[in-house]
C-alpha cells in the first residue's frame, strides 16, 4: 500500500516515518511538514493510505481529509481526543493519540490493510491480471509488455518509454498520474519527478542513484524515502 505521513512536528514525522517502515506491506512516498505538501505529493503519486495529525497550521488534518474529492484510507494520529467524533465523521479507519505504542500502530496498519484488500477485490476483474496495456504513439493503439518496459522518463506531457530489444524509445502523450492506474504497483517504482523504474531491472543503489545494468538515475530528494523503503524490505 502507498502511503503518505503529514505531521508539522518534525520529531514526530520522523517517528511516524520509522513506524511505517516497519510495517512491510506500507510503502512510504511521501513525508509531509504541512496539508500543502501533500496535495505535491498526491499529485505525484498513487496514495492508498494517509498517516495525518489534526492540529497543523494553515490547513487542519481534518479540513485537509474534508477537502479530497477522492479519498484514501485515513489514520488519524494527534495528541488532541477531542476530535475523534468529527474525524469518524469523515469514515477514518482509525484514530490513534500519541503516544502510539507500535502494538497500536500495527493493529491500525492491519485494519487499513484489511479495508483495502476487501476495496480491491470489489474493483478488481475476476480473470488474471493483464501483462500489457496499450498506449496513444505513432496514431496508433501500440501494444507495450510490462517484462519489456526498464524506465521510464517524463518530461511535460509525455513520457518516453525505454524498452527491452527496442532501438529506440517509444514517445508517449501521457503523464505518470495517467499511467500509475495502468502500471502494476508491486513492479515499478517511481524514483523522481521525471523517471520511473522496473524493480527488476534495478541492479544497484546508492544513496542518490539508482543503477539499471550501466544505467544511472537521480533518486529526486521527495522519493529516497519510498526507494528506501522498497530496499529495507527487499522489494
Amino acid at each position: 500500500m502507498n502511503c503518505i505521513a503529514i505531521d508539522d512536528e518534525p520529531l514526530a514525522l520522523g517517528l511516524l516515518t520509522d513506524n511505517i517502515g516497519k510495517v512491510p506491506f506500507l510503502n512510504l512516498v511521501g513525508a509531509c511538514e504541512n496539508a500543502f505538501e501533500a496535495m505535491q505529493t498526491m499529485r505525484e503519486h498513487s496514495v492508498d493510505l494517509v498517516f495525518i495529525d489534526i492540529q497543523m497550521p494553515g490547513l487542519t488534518g481534518l479540513q485537509f481529509i474534508a477537502s479530497l474529492e477522492v479519498r484514501p484510507l485515513v489514520i488519524f494520529i494527534t495528541a488532541y481526543k477531542q476530535y475523534a467524533v468529527e474525524s469518524y465523521d469523515l469514515d477514518v479507519v482509525d484514530y490513534l493519540v500519541k503516544p502510539v505504542s507500535m502494538e497500536r500502530f500495527v493493529k491500525a496498519c492491519n485494519r487499513a490493510k484489511k479495508l483495502f484488500e476487501l476495496k480491491s477485490a470489489k474493483t478488481s476483474p475476476a480473470e488474471n491480471a493483464p501483462d500489457h496495456f496499450f498506449v496513444n504513439a505513432d496514431y496508433s493503439q501500440v501494444k507495450i509488455k510490462f517484462d519489456d518496459i526498464i524506465w521510464m522518463k517524463g518530461y511535460g506531457d509525455y513520457i518516453k518509454f525505454h524498452l527491452k530489444d527496442a532501438q529506440h524509445p517509444l514517445v508517449v502523450r501521457t503523464s505518470f498520474k495517467e499511467l500509475e492506474s495502468e502500471l502494476p504497483k508491486n513492479r515499478f517504482l517511481r524514483i523522481h519527478r521525471s523517471y520511473a523504474v522496473a524493480l527488476s531491472e534495478i541492479t544497484a543503489v546508492r544513496k542518490n542513484s539508482v543503477f539499471l545494468g550501466d544505467k544511472e538515475l537521480s533518486i529526486g530528494e521527495t522519493y529516497r524515502e519510498s526507494v528506501a523503503g522498497i530496499v529495507r524490505k527487499g522489494k
